[in-house]
This record gives structure tokens, C-alpha cells and sequence, in this order.
């Protein structure tokens, strides 16, 4: 249905008549850490599940097998799923898909990262903006259509809240994992948002380690070594020429440039009076959705490979880290992206159209079962203006209040 005026006053109303309630429940989950790694969230799971539980709601606890969770290098996983009927339950499920777990905080915090001080309208603290702000976007947005219903509303179908802990590694032992063992099956999935945008497509991410192995010697006889520092200095060199020729490759996705690789992590060599034996270095290579993975992997072990030809003693191991597809826009995703887009303009008093991300999320996993995704949720206007993974990450309150309406009007429209 297209939702009328009067009903989407009833659910902004119930929104504004809640949101106090809503904003302290995103300061209780940015006071439980869930720093990735080292990883430990199933606390941060308890916690949520008990608000949840609190508010009427009824929480599955999914913990996810300690071996599985110990292989990927953390330390717990506990996935929550909340179901809500409306109805007879017959018609659409819609997911809607947050993640808890978020990178450490770091130094230059001028607030208590997990104190969820607010501050001139903002809310502070890891993880507040990316992404535990969407799990009070949607579980407020869920009470909002659950309380128009008993208001005598019809709706009908059903929404499925999937808050889980492994974006940051990847997602395999999140959504992956849910999905995987059959747990979830939605018609359309809603993903946090991390712009005011509506997200359909984003890139993809190639992690990769580079071990350069050379040997070992006394700095006084260089002769008796062989420099694997001075190797990864010829493969760091080529690795980063490739951005220049990457520049000239553009996505045909609004929103997303050119693809780009970045070395983020090196650690070499055992003193400095001793010739470096062996560097690793870590990679990370985003992919534009007209990519074909496979063919980015080999294109780099080419280029690591020809760097270090004609040098003697050196050999280089290349072994793949991470491999997180692109999302690519299914045509199903029409009916969410037009209510999305429709509402969103409506509550925020400008145009807010469809657009990509250079991010990538977990969305793309259910992209990847055929399930049509988009990202929408509570986000700053850019990624930037939120200190997203930086000091001081923070969410405008506004923009809280507004995403919740804007999430509530569109599960009406498309349930009802």
C-alpha cells in the first residue's frame, strides 16, 4: 500500500513519544564493549538480548560453536534473531540487519568512548554510529509498526531482526553463519546505514599477506644476509604504482570511484644491528562491483611476484586474508528502495536518492543468497562526519529520530 498521511503521523508520533527510551538504549549498548579484536561479544549479545527481552520482545540467542569462533581469531559469538508476526504472518519478511562488533577504540578520545555521553545533540562513543545506532533505528521502528497494528491497523508479514557480531572479520560467523545453518530467510534485508543515502551497491575487499623471506645477518657483514626488507621495499613500491593505473578504472555505481589498494600493516626484521630476514605485509585492495575477484587476486600475486624476480635468496608467500564480494543490486530491491527514497525525502526535507558505498558490509551475504539488500539506517551525511572508527565517533540525535520514522513508515508501507 502507499501509506497516508495520517498514519505515518501515527507512527512519527509514537516515535517522538518513545525516543527518549530509544536513545538510552543505544547508551546501554555503547557501554558494553565489543572491541574486534579481541572479539569477545557474546556480553554485548546478553546485554542487548535482556533490553530486548525487556521491551516485550522475544530474542533468540544463536552462540555461535567456540572452535569456529577461536579458528576466525576471536573469542565469542552470540547472533540474536527477534521474530515479529503481524497479521496472519503470510505476507513479506523483512529483515533487518545490524552488527554489534566494532575495531578498537584508539587514542585522541576527547569523550569515554564507552560512556555514551551526549554532548550538543550528540551521542559519543565506539560503535555509536557504526553500526549499534541501527539497533535502536530498528528495534524502535519495529515497536513503532507493532503499535500501529494493536492501534487497528492492517498489516501483514513479518519483521525479523538480525543483530549479530563478525562484521569486522568478515561476517562468516555473523550473518554467514545465520544464513548458513538456515536460521534466517527474509524476502527483502535492510542493512545499516552509514550515510543519509539509500545504499545499493558497494565495493568489494581483498585482504591479503605478503611474507617476504630473505635471511638473517650481522649488521657489521651485510654480505652474510639477504635483505628482505630491501625485497618488500621493491614489492611495496609496485604495489602502490598499481593505484596510478587503478585511477583509470571508474564504477559505473554512483557513488563509488575507482578501486584503490592501501597497505595498512608491516612488521619486519629482529633489531636494528641485524640484517631484516623476513617482512610481512598486509593489504587491503577494494574492489568497484564491475570486478571479477578472482581475477584482482592474481593480478596481484602477478605484480608481488615480477617485483621480486632476478633477486637471490629471497622467496615471497602470498596468502589471501579476506575475501568480501561487492554488492550488486538485485531487481527485487525496487519496492525497498522506492519507500526508503519516498520517506526518507519526505522526513528529512531534501532528496535522498539511491546511491553506492566504497565500504563493504555484510548485506553483500545475503545479496549472495539471493536475497534483495539495501543499506538504510541512522547515519551521518558522509561516513567522515561521524568519526566512524576514529576518536570521538558520534551520532546527531536528529538524525536517530528522523532514520526511525523513516525506517517505521517504510515496514508499514511495504507490510501493509
Amino acid at each position: 500500500m502507499t501509506l497516508n498521511t495520517t498514519t505515518a503521523a501515527q507512527l512519527d508520533a509514537w516515535v517522538d513519544q518513545h525516543f527518549n527510551d530509544e536513545v538510552q538504549f543505544l547508551q546501554e549498548l555503547v557501554r558494553v564493549p565489543t572491541d574486534t579484536p579481541p572479539g569477545n561479544n557474546s556480553p554485548h549479545a546478553q546485554r542487548t538480548a535482556q533490553l530486548l527481552q525487556g521491551m516485550g520482545l522475544r530474542v533468540e540467542q544463536h552462540a555461535v560453536p567456540i572452535p569456529d569462533v577461536q579458528a576466525a581469531g576471536l573469542q565469542s559469538i552470540t547472533n540474536l534473531v527477534v521474530r515479529c508476526a503481524l497479521g496472519s504472518g503470510q505476507g513479506r519478511t523483512i529483515g533487518l540487519n545490524a552488527h554489534g562488533d566494532v575495531v578498537p577504540p584508539g587514542d585522541g578520545w576527547t569523550h569515554d568512548p564507552y560512556g555514551g555521553n551526549i554532548v550538543d545533540g550528540r551521542l559519543y562513543g565506539r560503535a555509536a554510529a557504526v553500526s549499534k545506532c541501527d539497533f535502536a533505528t530498528f528495534t524502535f521502528a519495529t515497536r513503532a509498526i507493532q503499535a500501529l497494528q494493536a492501534a487497528g491497523a492492517t498489516l501483514n508479514g513479518n519483521v525479523e531482526l538480525y543483530f549479530t557480531y563478525d562484521e569486522e572479520f568478515g561476517g562468516e560467523l555473523g550473518p554467514g553463519w545465520l544464513l548458513k545453518n538456515g536460521l534466517v530467510k527474509a524476502d527483502l534485508l535492510l542493512a545499516a546505514g552509514f550515510s543519509y543515502q539509500v545504499i545499493t551497491g558497494h565495493n568489494g575487499c581483498l585482504q591479503m599477506e605478503v611474507t617476504v623471506h630473505g635471511k638473517s645477518g650481522h649488521a657489521a657483514v651485510p654480505e652474510t644476509g639477504v635483505d628482505a626488507l630491501q625485497a618488500a621495499t621493491r614489492v611495496l613500491n609496485a604495489l602502490y604504482a598499481q593505484n596510478t593505473l587503478y585511477k583509470q578504472i571508474h564504477s559505473q555505481v554512483k557513488g563509488i570511484g575507482h578501486p584503490y589498494l592501501n597497505v595498512g600493516w608491516i612488521q619486519g626484521g629482529t633489531n636494528t644491528n641485524v640484517v631484516p630476514g623476513t617482512v610481512v605485509i598486509k593489504l587491503d585492495r577494494r574492489m568497484i562491483p564491475e570486478e571479477t575477484p578472482a581475477d584482482v587476486e592474481a593480478d596481484i600475486r602477478r605484480v608481488v611476484a615480477d617485483a621480486v624476480t632476478g633477486l637471490p635468496g629471497i622467496t615471497v608467500d602470498v596468502k589471501r586474508l579476506l575475501l568480501a564480494n561487492a554488492l550488486k543490486p538485485l531487481p527485487g530491491n525496487q519496492p525497498l528502495v522506492q519507500a526508503l527514497c519516498h520517506h526518507a525525502s519526505a522526513v528529512f526535507g531534501e532528496t535522498i536518492t539511491a546511491s553506492g558505498t566504497p565500504l563493504y558490509t555484510d548485506a553483500r551475504l545475503f545479496s549472495e543468497q539471493g536475497i534483495p539488500a539495501v543499506l538504510y539506517g541512522c547515519g551521518p551525511r558522509t561516513v567522515l562526519e561521524s568519526n566512524a572508527k576514529r576518536a570521538d565517533e558520534n551520532i546527531q540525535l536528529e538524525d536517530l529520530r528522523r532514520a526511525t520514522k523513516v525506517v517505521a513508515r517504510a515496514l508499514a508501507e511495504l507490510l501493509g
